[in-house]
């Protein structure tokens, strides 16, 4: 089947969203859309661009670099690419080639190059995976030239995109936004650098760099609980300005930093302010 024209894109498909199966990621269909929304912007698959094709997989296939192959070309979530200028990652006996003429989007994730893993199944795939496959995702927009779209799990004959991909996107957006949540909490709260020994017991500690996080401030160790978490985790806490949640503009009432937050505690026997805490063997 000879490529055709992409129609131009009118939006997600109007339909409902089954939830995402295997891991408990379901969505209601308000906050897919809403997310989807978010998620085209974002990840900007929604452009229209003159003179894309729509391959069926078929003829996708034919694209795997061999000798009187039209091209090199792989798909990721449903997107096509020719990976020419890196032909010796694909064409046929390298390393990659059984990317090449197909959409393998699982494979991205999980590393499985048999016949089995090489497919675009990607519907029990978690949060972090489905942002590692946008990242791949965003290495192909880079590096490679997008030619065209296949018709099949995220696109259909129409050339717009399925529920599947608007589900995708949805979660990956959420999955992003939970990322960003846990990247400001451990700025907020860097983990404390830790040691332990039989004969010494052990010792918590903060430093302008624990927890992998380079700061203008030490801190000092205080343990947080995390809703849902059964055992709470040391915590580096500034002492000083105002708490971090403190809304802009509004006077400040209190220089102690974040020391007063509700879901913190002191560990006993260990001055308040001190930044290193020892406890002997118990």
């Amino acid at each position: 089947m000879a490529g055709r024209p992409l129609a131009r894109s009118r939006g997600p498909a109007a339909a409902r969203m089954p939830g995402l199966g295997g891991r408990g990621l379901w969505l209601g269909l308000a906050a897919a859309v809403a997310a989807t929304a978010a998620a085209a912007r974002w990840l900007g698959w929604w452009s229209g661009r003159a003179g894309l094709r729509l391959f069926v997989p078929e003829e996708l296939a034919r694209y795997r670099g061999g000798a009187g192959d039209p091209g090199l070309y792989l798909a990721l979530l449903g997107r096509v690419y020719d990976v020419s200028p890196g032909r010796r990652h694909y064409e046929p006996g390298a390393h990659y080639s059984g990317f090449a003429g197909r959409d393998a989007s699982r494979a991205f994730v999980t590393g499985d190059h048999s016949a089995a893993g090489l497919v675009d199944d990607v519907s029990d795939l978690s949060f972090s995976e489905l942002l590692t496959l946008q990242n791949w995702l965003s290495f192909y927009e880079k590096n490679y030239e997008f030619v065209g779209r296949v018709i099949g799990r995220f696109y259909g004959e129409d050339g717009l995109p399925t529920p599947e991909l608007a589900q995708v996107e949805a979660v990956i957006t959420r999955g992003a936004e939970a990322g960003r949540r846990a990247l400001e909490e451990k700025r907020k709260f860097p983990p404390c650098n830790a040691e332990w020994s039989s004969s010494r017991g052990s010792r918590l500690w903060c430093s302008p760099e624990s927890g992998g996080v380079s700061r203008d401030w030490t801190g000092v160790p205080r343990k947080l609980y995390k809703p849902g978490a059964k055992e709470p985790h040391c915590v580096c806490v500034r002492t000083s300005g105002p708490p971090s949640d403190q809304a802009q503009g509004l006077p400040v009432h209190t220089n102690r930093g974040d020391l007063d937050h509700p879901n913190l505690e002191e560990y006993a026997g260990c001055p308040p302010l001190a930044v290193t805490c020892s406890f002997p063997p118990g």
